[in-house]
């Protein structure tokens, strides 16, 4: 089995719920449609062999009026029959609000996860304001994906995901797991450093074509770090085919693969 970690729900109806300077500066980036229907999205996975994929809200609406909602990704999971996984999104400047979005989003609409998205809420991960969200995850037993590294939101900063600061909830939170998205390009070394000492910390490798990947990112998940990579896309900005083509030219040991793509996800208790 092949589980993709990290992919977008970009259809149409959610695009045009976007903030406009936030699709003009991906369309700059990634070409002017990169809206995606779920049968499209269904369609390449099946092309490339990929099982299932987690989709991600996101809940940035008070410092940019952004969000795809949590009931967006539910109904997302139902249109595939259930081959796509929901993470939810949760806006942390909205208190009380967004500890009871997240709840019930995981207790009714039966959502895996928590993405993140620092340089959005204008906040360090290990910013106190965050806290009461890795709480609630913890007792909910969900993993927490945060976007680590470069990004290409217009009016963001990037100061806000540095990988190194995963290293603080890691040790508050010892029983939540975390996810270091896009392995902290530019910071690389940093998360991987981060994952190392962590043993609830995980990695993905989203967002990047294989064979551009640094050496010594490749180099770790192929040895000390096998048991921590996550396969990941960031579909529709990289296509399936052309993201297991590449990886399967990196020839990485077949215990690696097997990981990447399904025992590390199982770990995350993501898969039903």
């Amino acid at each position: 089995m092949i589980v993709d970690t990290h992919a977008q729900l970009w259809t149409k109806e959610v695009i045009e719920s976007m903030p406009e300077e936030m699709v003009k500066s991906y369309s700059k980036v990634f070409g002017k449609d990169f809206s995606v229907t779920i049968d499209m999205m269904l369609a390449s996975m099946d092309s490339a062999g990929v099982d299932r994929a987690v989709v991600v809200g996101v809940d940035a609406e008070t410092t940019f009026n952004y969000k795809v909602s949590n009931d967006a990704v539910y109904n997302a999971v139902q249109e595939s029959k259930g081959r796509l996984i929901g993470f939810a999104g949760a806006d942390p400047h909205k208190g009380r609000l967004a500890l009871k979005e997240l709840e019930r989003a995981v207790d009714e609409l039966n959502l895996k996860g928590l993405k993140l998205m620092p340089h959005l809420h204008m906040l360090n991960p290990n910013d106190p304001k965050m806290y009461p969200l890795y709480e609630l995850a913890q007792e909910l037993n969900i993993p927490v994906l945060f976007h680590t590294g470069t990004q290409f939101h217009a009016g963001t900063k990037i100061k806000y995901c540095k990988p190194i600061d995963i290293d603080d909830i890691a040790i508050d939170f010892p029983d939540l797991k975390l996810i270091i998205a896009h392995f902290g390009y530019p910071w690389y070394e940093e998360a991987l450093a981060v994952v190392r000492r962590n043993e609830n910390v995980y990695f993905n490798i989203a967002g990047w074509s294989p064979k551009y990947i640094p050496k010594v990112v490749i180099q770790q998940m192929n040895s000390i770090l096998s048991d921590k990579v996550l396969f990941g896309t960031d579909f529709p900005l990289m296509a399936y085919p052309r993201v297991i083509e590449e990886l399967k030219q990196l020839n990485l040991k077949e215990k690696t693969y097997e990981k990447m793509f399904y025992l590390n996800p199982k770990k995350l208790g993501i898969l039903d």
